[in-house]
């Protein structure tokens, strides 16, 4: 009698754990990050959508509207970064595109590095400043390398960070040419991507690009009274900066699209039971960079073309790999461009904050105290940083210079707050400070971190791009489509660094080793 209770317990047991055989792993995970989307423009603008595109995803997909980054000031290479490796700058090492290099004394970009040539391209590339693994280089450990991951993007930081350590390749558009370039830290470059560089790459049909509006003029709403005509833009005109234009225009998400095609045409990705992984960057930013009171036309046809190169990737997916193999994740950036300042007709408070003279007056004060020298090495992005090696050499104690020079820059008028390395990282904690604290590489970023009001313009010498301050929130929005995923809107705020746990999760992998955040409930 108990023995047969006990067998009966078993069997029941057993049989439950079957029922809830987990689903399969996708054969494709296509991660697309879109540069400077924003959520409440993609609503905004939802009346000029066709059905196949953001229509989709919202009733197919689970949307977070309020996918938040846990770092201050994120740009393009700062937040992919963040969403691969599910951390922040202080220790995936990604604390912008650029950063002054005080070996060099001059700025570095993220992705630069002399050890490896490019192809199609003179620049010199690799992720080596990434310090910590990320979502395909798991897949790739998980696999022992069986899996494939390529990246593609217009731009050269986006497409690296985005694949990883352990990638089989990642392409961008070269901005003098229009050629798809690479690096040769991945394997060697393809032969597809040879192939369509030699007859179908956007040199040879960039002088038959004209950007007009998809729909009539009338049709778009949100436009400054000054403007009712349509626009018209010839992005061959100009030679030298044609390329330029086309990655900072809807285009570049076509541009994608096909090389993506080409890839799923050419190569085996998403076609057996082994999970790849394709990992896309779209741009839904300002035109040329411009201000949008500028182009506010242009913005609204960018979203416009926007929802139909994503309708144009959801239909190649099907066709080539079928959706109900795939998962796809919509991340965006969560910037955008800074705006020009506001005029004098709306009395808006605020002026100039020039870094250098900050600098200057800086070291001017810092001599005063401790005798001659070049007590400021240099200063790029709201950061000064110090010379390590002279206040070694005078014997000084440099996070009594921090705290010194903190408390003579909280006095300039602009500044809203001094940030020293010192109380960053050993001093109190606080929310704000928390923010500040995980942009900060204690190897890379400034000795002294400024914060500026609100309103005010940041003038940097030699830079001809002025950035008017604005800490408002920026609604970026977070998009899983996968089967057995129930489609809704979720409307609490949630965390960028959850993404990688999330999909790790989902296709059977560890999460990347800095990543600490629990995975997303689906």
């Amino acid at each position: 009698m108990k023995k047969g209770l006990i067998t009966s317990i078993l069997a029941l047991t057993f049989s439950g754990i079957q029922a809830q055989t987990l689903p399969p792993a996708p054969r494709l995970v296509v991660t697309l990050a879109i540069d400077q989307l924003r959520t409440d423009y993609m609503e905004a603008f939802s009346s000029l959508y066709g059905e196949k595109g953001f229509k989709r995803l919202m009733r197919e997909a689970k949307v977070f509207r309020q996918a938040q980054y846990a770092f201050n000031s994120p740009d393009r290479a700062s937040a992919i970064a963040s969403v691969y490796t599910g951390t922040t700058p202080s220790m995936n090492g990604i604390i912008a595109q650029e950063w002054f290099d005080t070996g060099t004394l001059r700025t570095a970009g993220c992705v630069d590095d002399p050890n490896y040539m490019g192809n199609y391209t003179d620049e010199n590339s690799s992720p080596v400043s990434l310090l910590v693994s990320t979502l395909p280089d798991e897949l790739k450990i998980a696999t022992r390398n069986r899996a494939l991951v390529y990246a593609i993007a217009p731009f050269r930081d986006a497409a690296i960070l985005s694949a990883g350590h352990a990638a089989d390749g990642a392409f961008w558009i070269n901005e003098t040419t229009g050629k798809w370039c690479g690096t040769t830290y991945y394997q060697d470059f393809p032969w597809w991507v040879n192939q369509y560089n030699d007859s179908r790459s956007a040199d040879f049909r960039i002088k038959d690009m004209v950007w007009t509006p998809v729909h009539a003029a009338a049709q778009y709403k949100y436009l400054p009274e000054w403007r009712t005509e349509p626009f018209k833009y010839f992005l061959g005109n100009d030679r030298i900066n044609c390329f330029r234009h086309l990655i900072s225009s809807p285009f570049a998400n076509d541009e994608v699209n096909m090389l993506a095609g080409e890839l799923l045409d050419k190569s085996t990705v998403g076609q057996d039971s082994i999970t790849d992984m394709l990992a896309l960057t779209y741009y839904a930013g300002n035109y040329n960079h411009r201000p949008k009171q500028e182009c506010a036309m242009e913005l609204q046809d960018t979203y416009v073309r926007l929802d139909r190169s994503i309708a144009t990737l959801l239909e190649m997916l099907e066709k080539k790999v079928g959706l109900h193999n795939v998962l796809l994740c919509v991340t965006s950036t969560g910037y955008v461009d800074p705006d020009t300042p506001d005029t004098g007709l709306y009395r808006i408070p605020g002026s100039e904050f020039h870094l250098n003279r900050c600098a200057t007056l800086l070291n001017m004060y810092l001599m005063a105290i401790y005798g001659e020298g070049q007590y400021v090495e240099g200063y790029f992005d709201r950061q000064i940083y110090l010379n390590h090696k002279l206040i070694e050499d005078k014997q000084l104690d440099l996070s009594d210079i921090q705290e010194k020079s903190a408390q003579f820059l909280i006095q300039f008028s602009g500044v809203n707050e001094v940030y020293s390395a010192y109380r960053l990282l050993l001093g109190a904690w606080s929310p704000a400070g928390e923010r500040v604290r995980n942009g900060y590489h204690r190897k890379r970023s400034g000795d002294l971190i400024i914060d500026v009001l609100p309103g005010w313009t940041i003038v940097e010498e030699g830079n001809p791009d002025s950035r008017v301050v604005r800490l408002a929130n920026i609604p970026a929005p977070l998009i899983i489509l996968t089967p057995g995923v129930k489609a809704e809107t979720i409307r609490i705020p949630v965390c960028v660094n959850r993404v990688a746990p999330t999909l790790a999760g989902v296709m059977r992998i560890r999460a990347p080793n800095a990543c600490t955040d629990s995975a997303l409930d689906l």
